[in-house]
């Protein structure tokens, strides 16, 4: 009998996995970074347009700020796009592409393709840098406030739900700015 039964408690026990899993899928994008109240590490690399210039994170201290991880090999970062660009026309606070372990003409092309709303872009070819960041992969957007402190880190594609939280929360970083 226990012989007949056991397929059907290791259905069983496989569907309960199954279900567990789905119920915390949206959880696994809230992985807090260690580097959230911290400040962004100093990170000064080429741009993507003109590899003779480059930025600092260093520079941008003084405004809040928000860096956005992407790749023109990302998939998830073409689903984002539209929010990018959004953020780039409204969020009021600039926008950094952090082009990271991508090539330059793909990811110029795909800037020619989909538009470039970012401010500028720092381009991390190796990956050196984002490993500083704390990058876990693309797309992932941090929101730096006026002090050069990470206040809030983004795991995945933006979509409208984000987009929301995300323009509420630099409202309120550039409020902080202007009291200061």
């Amino acid at each position: 009998m226990i012989r007949m039964l056991l397929p059907l408690i290791v259905f069983g026990g496989l569907l309960v996995l199954l279900v567990v899993g789905l119920q915390t899928a949206e959880d696994r994008q809230l992985v807090q970074s260690p580097l959230v109240g911290k400040p962004v590490p100093e990170i000064t690399l080429p741009g993507l347009n003109d590899p003779e210039t480059r930025y600092s994170t260093a520079e941008l201290i003084g405004e809040p700020y928000i860096i956005n991880v992407w790749g023109s090999w990302c998939w998830a970062c073409r689903e984002e796009h539209p929010y990018i660009d959004r953020l780039g026309r409204e969020a009021g606070v600039p926008l950094v592409g952090f082009n990271w372990k991508d090539e330059r003409e793909n990811a110029l092309k795909w800037l020619d393709q989909f538009g470039d709303s970012w401010s500028f872009h720092m381009v991390d070819f190796e990956g050196r840098a984002a490993i500083d960041l704390g990058v876990y992969g693309a797309p992932e957007t941090y929101l730096v406030d006026h002090r050069g402190v990470i206040q809030h880190k983004h795991i995945g594609p933006i979509d409208a739900t984000v987009f929301e939280d995300l323009m509420r929360r630099i409202m309120q970083l550039r409020a902080e700015a202007e009291e200061a």
